[in-house]
C-alpha cells in the first residue's frame, strides 16, 4: 500500500482481496506515449494539451462490436486502472486542503478503479481493431472495460456545476 496521508482514511479490507461479485472482461487496450503514471497526464484536458495521439486495439472477439462506431465523433471509454491502489474510501489530494470522500474526487484510487474518458475519435478501423484517439490520460497497455459513444444531446449537461477545489 502506498502512504497515507494526514487526513486520509484506509477502508478495512482492500477490495482487491475480496470474491468478484461479477465477471468483468477486458475488451483490449490502450496504447500510448505515457510508461509510466508519474509522466501520465492527469487528466483529459492535460492529454489534449500534449498533443499526443494515442491508439485502442480492441480484442478480436469484440471487433464487431465496433459496427457503427464510426459515426461517431467522440467515444466514452471505461478503463481498468489496474496499477491503482484500491484501499481508500476518504483521500487528501495533494492540492486540496481538506480530505474528501473517495466518490467526490476524480482519483484513481477507488474501491473499483474504472476510469472515464471522453475522447475524439480521429479514425476506426473495424478489421484490425484499431480506434485511433486524439489523446488520452492513461498509462500504456491499460485495459479498456467498454467503449460507448458520446451523445452531447444526452451526455452533456450545460448547468452541471462543482465547487471551486481552492476553497476546499
Amino acid at each position: 500500500m502506498g502512504e497515507i496521508r494526514e487526513g486520509e482514511q484506509a477502508l478495512e479490507i482492500d477490495p482487491a482481496t475480496l470474491p468478484a461479485d461479477g465477471h468483468v472482461v477486458f475488451i483490449g487496450r490502450v496504447r500510448s506515449p505515457w510508461l509510466t503514471r508519474e509522466i501520465c497526464p492527469k487528466n483529459m484536458r492535460a492529454a489534449r494539451e500534449t498533443g499526443q495521439a494515442a491508439t485502442l486495439i480492441v480484442d478480436e472477439p469484440y471487433r464487431r462490436g465496433l459496427a457503427g462506431l464510426e459515426r461517431a465523433s467522440h467515444v466514452i471509454l471505461l478503463s481498468w486502472l489496474d496499477g491503482s491502489e484500491r484501499n481508500l474510501i476518504v483521500q487528501k489530494p495533494r492540492h486540496a486542503v481538506e480530505p474528501s470522500g473517495t466518490f467526490a474526487l476524480r482519483s484513481p484510487v477507488r474501491p473499483n478503479p474504472i476510469g472515464l474518458h471522453v475522447v475524439r475519435l480521429l479514425s476506426l478501423d473495424t478489421g484490425s481493431g484499431r480506434l485511433d484517439l486524439e489523446a488520452i490520460d492513461l498509462v500504456d497497455g491499460t485495459p479498456i472495460l467498454d467503449i460507448k459513444p458520446y451523445f452531447a444531446s444526452v451526455d452533456a449537461v450545460p448547468d452541471a456545476t462543482i465547487a471551486d477545489w481552492a476553497s476546499r
